[in-house]
């Protein structure tokens, strides 16, 4: 048996899991160059949430983050989070929004990019694995793990054979809400070691408090890489903690030859981050309960704290348990999506607007009635035509890919934003979060002005005209 690698989320999923993505880069920096001296197999640093926090909490450029953060690294490949074709954002964007991201996604420092679609909508990751794969990085397409009375190994395994197909570079079993139990892992690995040759990835969360025990299952069964985070970051609604499976395989066949004594630095370091997160009142307690419930309901880490501040804003807090009860019931309607980036937000929203308006289907959100619409892509089930019906009436439902009906869009984004360009990057941000762009950008230009004019007072005092 190889050695196994692993993927540290510390820097992406870590914090995002548990402190909402508000980690800062001049966070990071400081302990990176020790952390590229442990041996992981890759950093994951980018993607997922961490664009729209660095844009909308954080008042930096995720760009800029990528570059100071590669800037750091000589031995360690960097990972990044890309959800197809809906990129990092909630809806599908057009080919020449997708190319150009992952082209300046790699020309910026990232390897590897783990390209997954919330439906398992195979046509919704293809063009954004053969892009990676011209452009020179590692595309892993992901198989996105849920439980249903159709979803299967025999399911999980076509899936896989047809990422394979592709031209994907290694697979990901992405187990946003940590429901893989360990029987199971070791079952579906075993099962697709015997019709995939790729390396294949193991992302789970330890919200139901199993995710440790299906890693080691897995790793029985010939996983080659698993995710973990640094134990101040690892645990509840994260990834397992690092340093107890780098001790629990050492000196055995899987031994991943991390370096203990750098991983207790690195620890140590981040020990200090936690404490001011709580200390801030942002790292809830609560986040490291393990919640068996999720077995049933099947929410992610992130979408229990969304639900509670929806019903929250609604003066509907006392509704919660009801909400639990009908997601299932929304999420059977829709034809069981997996509940993911952006499923899960559109699935919990309907659900909580089911309970709190004592009527399911009154109010229906724009997203679900595209979702419905297949403007999202396919369901695994096909929705039946009375819940068809009650959401979009006699609306066409679409059948060919998604992004083949948009036509370009990046010239047109440039011209939009010339008042604030200053990078090609810029168009990026701006497709992806148009009002938040704006936003950081006018605060970007203001900054810039302050600190140009500082710089002309001190010239005109130096040098006295």
């Amino acid at each position: 048996m190889a050695k196994i690698k692993i993927t540290e989320t510390v820097l992406r999923d870590g914090h995002q899991s548990l402190i909402a993505t508000r980690m800062r880069t001049d966070e990071m920096l400081p302990i990176l160059e020790i952390m590229d001296k442990v041996g992981y197999h890759s950093l994951e640093m980018w993607g997922g949430a961490t664009f729209d926090a660095c844009l909308r909490f954080l008042n930096e450029d995720p760009w800029e983050r990528l570059r100071k953060i590669k800037a750091k690294l000589s031995n360690t490949k960097l990972q990044m989070l890309l959800r197809g074709q809906n990129i990092l954002g909630y809806k599908n964007y057009p080919d020449d929004v997708l190319v150009e991201f992952i082209k300046r996604s790699l020309g910026n420092g990232i390897d590897i990019i783990r390209i997954f679609d919330a439906l398992n909508d195979l046509r919704n990751i293809e063009k954004a694995i053969e892009t990676t794969k011209k452009y020179g990085g590692h595309a892993q397409g992901t198989v996105v793990y849920t439980i249903s009375p159709v979803h299967n190994i025999d399911l999980y395994v076509s899936l896989a054979k047809k990422i394979q197909d592709m031209g994907a570079d290694s697979l990901c079993i992405k187990d946003m809400s940590g429901i893989l139990t360990p029987y199971v892992a070791y079952d579906l690995v075993k099962e697709l070691k015997q019709h995939i040759d790729i390396p294949i990835q193991l992302h789970s969360h330890y919200t139901s408090g199993m995710a440790s025990m299906a890693y080691m299952k897995a790793i029985e069964a010939g996983v080659d890489i698993i995710d973990t985070a640094i134990s101040p970051f690892g645990l509840g609604t994260s990834q397992p903690a690092t340093e107890p499976i780098v001790a629990a395989l050492k000196n055995t066949e899987f031994d991943t030859g991390l370096d203990l004594g750098k991983l207790s630095e690195v620890a140590e370091y981040f020990k200090t981050i936690k404490e001011k997160y709580i200390a801030d009142g942002i790292l809830n307690p609560n986040v490291f309960n393990v919640d068996t419930r999720v077995l049933s309901y099947q929410i992610p880490g992130g979408m229990m704290s969304n639900l509670l501040s929806q019903l929250a804003s609604q003066n509907a807090s006392d509704k919660f348990e009801e909400v639990l009860v009908e997601l299932p019931r929304v999420r059977e309607d829709l034809g069981y999506p997996p509940l993911v980036t952006p499923t899960s937000q559109m699935v919990g929203t309907q659900a909580v607007f089911n309970v709190v308006l004592g009527e399911r289907y009154k109010m229906i959100p724009s997203e679900i009635k595209a979702y419905v619409k297949g403007q999202y892509g396919k369901p695994v089930v096909p929705i039946s035509k009375e819940i068809k019906n009650k959401i979009i009436g006699d609306e066409e439902v679409i059948t060919v890919r998604p992004a083949d009906l948009l036509p370009p869009q990046l010239d047109n984004y440039k011209e939009e934003i010339k008042e604030f360009y200053e990078q090609e990057e810029d168009v990026l941000t701006y497709a992806l979060f148009p009002q938040v762009a704006l936003k950081f950008f006018s605060l970007r230009k203001a900054e810039k002005y302050k600190i140009d004019e500082t710089l002309v007072n001190k010239q005109d005092m130096t040098h006295p005209v």
